[in-house]
């Protein structure tokens, strides 16, 4: 596979890299609102509201920075997918968060914790991820590493729904479902962005 250096402009990379942090921060948060009572729910909610927020300011920078650069690190189409992806995934985590608050869902169980922590992961390598995208040869780890954490996010999630269903009533289990349902996307958007990164490194190769 060949070197990819394009020191002129690191500036797409460390936007990418920032997006991912934000994913990263708001895993916190999330963590912190599923261990609280609902009268505790609104400062998080406004929190994971700022994290997205902030996730889609660079979302719009890193728009703007690729029209006015003449030379990027990667073709536009592929930085716009990954930036498109990071977002819409703190989007979904956000989501997620509103529906416990206006659910007035208490310390969800230890499912969502597991889930919580694998999306905690993906984005923390990710981070790293974003900022080697000058140089594809040390990416193959990373993109097998998320597609097995996906995989067992997957499972996870199933195991989570059969839980709910023997043990929730409907109403009960339905706002429950719709949570599980959220956070599982977030996962399947961090699978996206490695799939679109192990295509870069095939069409690099």
């Amino acid at each position: 596979m060949k070197l990819r250096l394009f020191p002129q402009e690191p500036a797409g990379l460390i936007l990418l890299s920032k997006m991912a942090k934000q994913i990263v921060y708001a895993s916190g948060t999330m963590a912190e609102l599923l261990g609280v009572p609902a009268t505790e729910h609104a400062k998080l909610v406004d929190d994971m509201h700022n994290h997205e927020a902030q996730s889609g300011e660079l979302h719009f920078a890193l728009l703007t920075h690729m029209r006015t650069s003449f030379v990027n690190p990667l073709p536009r189409e592929d930085m716009y997918a990954l930036s498109r992806y990071l977002n819409e995934a703190l989007e979904k985590l956000d989501g997620a968060a509103e529906l416990v608050s206006l659910y007035k869902l208490d310390r969800l169980p230890k499912r969502a914790a597991d889930q919580l922590e694998i999306i905690s992961r993906q984005a923390e390598l990710t981070v790293d991820a974003m900022r080697q995208l000058d140089n594809l040869d040390d990416l193959e780890d990373y993109w097998i590493e998320i597609l097995r954490l996906a995989k067992r996010a997957e499972r996870t999630h199933r195991l989570w729904v059969a839980d709910m269903i023997r043990d929730m009533k409907w109403a009960q289990y339905s706002r429950n479902r719709d949570v599980a349902n959220q956070l599982v996307e977030v996962t399947k958007d961090m699978r996206r962005i490695a799939t679109q990164v192990g295509s870069i490194i095939v069409k690099e190769s």
